[in-house]
């Protein structure tokens, strides 16, 4: 398999049926550290969409026709490649996204991780022998592919979440057509390039960059043949695609927004929260949908967490993603500050206090924001109703363990959460307590291929990772045979 440099990982049209397909409207992708144009991308339509639906579905036959092991090969060789150009793929993806490289690098071995497990997944594809009903019958049960599958994907992993999809729907032996974010398109041609060369076969996988995203999701939505629709974004957009995915009944995962608490109660081992929320909080320069958005105090360690959580920021480095010993870079776009600097202005102007940070640092460039905590944040601020989506601590005290649980389950979402502490029996009571998909207890890192990335309340429907991630491409047949007596 060949090893690639960043240019020459660099695809700029769209990809249907195993050919690259130029359109003569493109849009520009920028670097976000410095404002440089990386290439003009093919700028797909509703029709292009449409080609792209038809030749997945012309390649379904074969693919689900394939044996596990004949997908489980061919989704291998497409990790390995991932893994043999994970440095190009990592400067690709810091060009045009923003994080440092090695961050980078690390997602794309994220990323590739969900291929080889679900490469191991398609070969565990039981079924189920059910009980007698009669003696003269029998019963079992058989999972297939549900079909042709749609993806909506969004800019702040440009790689995971896209294999996070694809790779289930193929071991499943679905094919799927991909939306990639219109910021973020580079990384997934990318993809695309490389499950070519390793042999994934013409019309399996599919991918069509556009800014035109109302008009190329109204035919992942409607299209008759696309049987699995997934989206991960807000939830206000999750919520409209669900509604208007109803018409065909598709099957629906969507992973949605978050409001993630991180607890911090009087037993926790404080130098490990600091450490743990830093970790969580800092991915991504703030901008991950499980990041620690209300982290919440016990007020009896208060000031004492405050005083080492205020050393430790000030050791964190922001420059651009190519620089050494970085710990993260610009955020993606002019919205993402002007968000950031509106959370903060509303929080001071109804008494927080910025303990350090709260401004753009403009010797390195527009986008990138200095590392922040506020403190005396109250639960009814729109900097604790709302996902930061960037580099701020937003801190907030509670009296006991039942007020700590009440303010973090006060929300409608439900992604993830995390607490630390110490005490067995308290780790079991909140454990159960807390309302959210995921949970982490003393780490702030929770997401892995093996483990059910998803939430609760109005953060989503269905899993991605893990054995329940495959379920969520498949149908399950009950069949029964008679006349055995």
């Amino acid at each position: 398999m060949p090893t690639h440099t960043m240019r020459s990982l660099i695809q700029t049209n769209a990809f249907i049926d195993g050919h690259w397909i130029p359109t003569d409207d493109r849009f520009p992708v920028t670097n976000p550290a410095n404002g440089d144009t990386l290439a003009d991308v093919a700028n797909g339509d509703a029709a292009l969409a449409e080609r792209a639906v038809e030749a997945a579905h012309k390649a379904l036959p074969l693919w689900r026709a394939k044996t596990a092991k004949q997908r489980a090969d061919l989704l291998r060789r497409w990790y390995q490649s991932m893994m043999d150009n994970k440095q190009a793929l990592g400067e690709l993806m810091s060009a045009e996204q923003g994080k440092p490289i090695a961050e980078a690098i690390g997602e794309v071995e994220y990323g590739a991780s969900f291929v080889d497990w679900f490469a191991g997944e398609a070969e565990r594809n039981y079924g189920d022998i059910l009980p007698v009903s009669s003696a003269d019958k029998r019963s079992w049960i058989i999972k297939q592919p549900v079909g042709v599958c749609a993806a909506i994907t969004p800019w702040n992993f440009p790689n995971a979440m896209i294999t996070r999809k694809v790779a289930p729907a193929l071991a499943a032996g679905c094919t799927i057509v991909v939306k990639p974010p219109q910021l973020t398109p580079l990384s997934a041609l990318a993809l695309a390039q490389l499950a070519s060369e390793v042999g994934i076969p013409d019309g399996v996988i599919n991918f069509v960059p556009t800014t035109h995203s109302r008009e190329v999701g109204e035919v992942f939505k409607q299209h008759p043949r696309v049987r699995k629709f997934t989206f991960t974004g807000s939830t206000a957009v999750g919520k409209k695609l669900m509604e208007q995915c109803a018409g065909t009944m598709k099957k629906v995962s969507l992973e949605l927004g978050g409001n993630a608490p991180f607890i911090v109660f009087d037993d926790a081992d404080i130098d490990v929260a600091v450490k743990e929320l830093i970790a969580c909080k800092f991915r991504n320069a703030g901008q991950t949908c499980i990041s620690a958005n209300r982290v919440l105090v016990q007020e009896s360690i208060h000031d004492a967490f405050i005083e080492k959580l205020e050393s430790a920021l000030n050791g964190i480095k922001v420059a651009p993603g190519d620089a050494e010993d970085v710990d993260y870079g610009p955020l993606i776009d002019a919205d993402a500050i002007s968000k950031v600097t509106e959370l903060i202005e509303d929080a001071t102007a109804a008494g927080a206090q910025i303990k350090t940070g709260g401004r753009v640092l403009s010797e390195l460039g527009e986008l990138f924001y200095s590392p922040t905590l506020v403190t005396k944040v109250k639960h009814t601020m729109r900097i604790a109703q709302e996902e930061i989506f960037g580099p701020v601590i937003a801190v907030q005290t509670f009296t006991d363990e039942a007020q700590g649980v009440q303010l973090a389950n006060d929300t409608p979402f439900g992604l993830a959460g995390y607490f630390c502490a110490q005490d067995y029996a308290r780790i079991q009571r909140v454990s159960e307590q807390l309302e959210c998909g995921m949970l982490g207890i003393n780490t702030g890192s929770i997401s892995h291929a093996y483990n059910a990335f998803g939430g609760v309340k109005e953060s989503g429907i269905g899993r991605e990772g893990s054995r329940y991630g495959l379920a969520e491409y498949q149908e399950t047949k009950n069949i029964t045979l008679g006349g055995l007596a």
